[in-house]
């Protein structure tokens, strides 16, 4: 049975008292211990699709199960990672590893221990008296997820966790997120734009269309591990992929920038003011 069931999945939002259909048709099952990202343009629903998951937005529509239970809200089976690490900055490392644990009434002794042991899993024992001041970008985010990973989810849930980290710290915090996922066994969302990491990190890559956000294609990244950005396999599925999402970020810029987009076939227009895709 699959972990993760996505049936039938409609998202809608009001603006301006027009409702505002933002995911559509959407049917996913992922499997227990699976790595899947979700890549796509900026706005296809990408995070939207997470947070329905997480239990932090309620679908308008469809049937979202996870270990065959209805999602009726938020739960510790089930923790975000997001874009900001969002540490307590008045909280050393390790007190911030320990505070869902303290929450859920678990003896300090004990969370304090169960604290240390994941922060020797991301190598920041030797930091757990520093405060997030104090800690470069990579070392606040696998404080983060050390964070996550202490209180023992089913399904960790990335919202583009490396997006704002230079690509230096994003290759090894690539490499330590494999290792700690093939240690623990968890099932992790990933929700990415970036082509290559998707590609580094995935046993299956779901790629979302936009306008209204569904999955478009399903690639299963059959590349053996640990990867090579060069293994002609990963090569051959970043072009094809490349130019599926190329197809769906010219359609946004049809729709955004109207009378003044101009396409040129084998290239995707710019728009001086536009950043759109910069990160692939």
């Amino acid at each position: 049975m699959a972990q993760v069931v996505l049936k039938n999945i409609q998202k809608e939002f009001t603006k301006k008292d027009v409702p505002l259909t933002v995911l559509k048709d959407i049917d996913i099952e992922i499997n227990r211990g699976e790595f899947v990202s979700l890549l796509g343009p900026s706005g296809c629903g990408k995070s939207t699709l997470l947070n329905l998951v997480a239990g932090l937005e309620k679908q308008t529509s469809g049937e979202l199960t996870v270990n065959g239970n209805m999602i009726k809200g938020p739960g510790n089976d089930r923790i975000v990672v997001f874009q900001e690490s969002g540490l307590f900055p008045w909280m050393n490392v390790i007190n911030n590893v320990m505070y869902g644990l303290l929450i859920k009434k678990i003896p300090k002794a004990e969370a304090k221990q169960k604290a240390i042991e994941i922060l020797k899993m991301v190598h920041l024992v030797q930091f757990q008296d520093s405060y997030p001041h104090e800690l470069s970008g990579g070392m606040k985010q696998r404080v983060a997820i050390a964070r996550a990973l202490v209180m023992d989810p089913d399904i960790l849930l990335m919202d583009e966790p490396f997006a704002a980290l230079d690509e230096q710290t994003r290759m090894v915090l690539h490499r330590e997120l494999e290792s700690i996922w093939r240690k623990t066994g968890k099932t992790i969302i990933f929700v990415t734009h970036n082509i290559r990491e998707s590609l580094m990190l995935s046993d299956r890559i779901l790629l979302m269309g936009t306008r209204p956000g569904h999955i478009k294609k399903e690639y299963r990244v059959q590349a053996t591990r640990p990867r090579d950005s060069a293994d002609s396999v990963l090569v051959d599925l970043e072009r094809r992929i490349l130019r599926e999402l190329e197809l769906e970020m010219e359609k946004v810029l049809k729709e955004e920038m109207g009378d003044d987009y101009n396409y040129k076939e084998d290239h995707v227009s710019s728009h001086p003011h536009r950043n759109m895709g910069s990160d692939i």
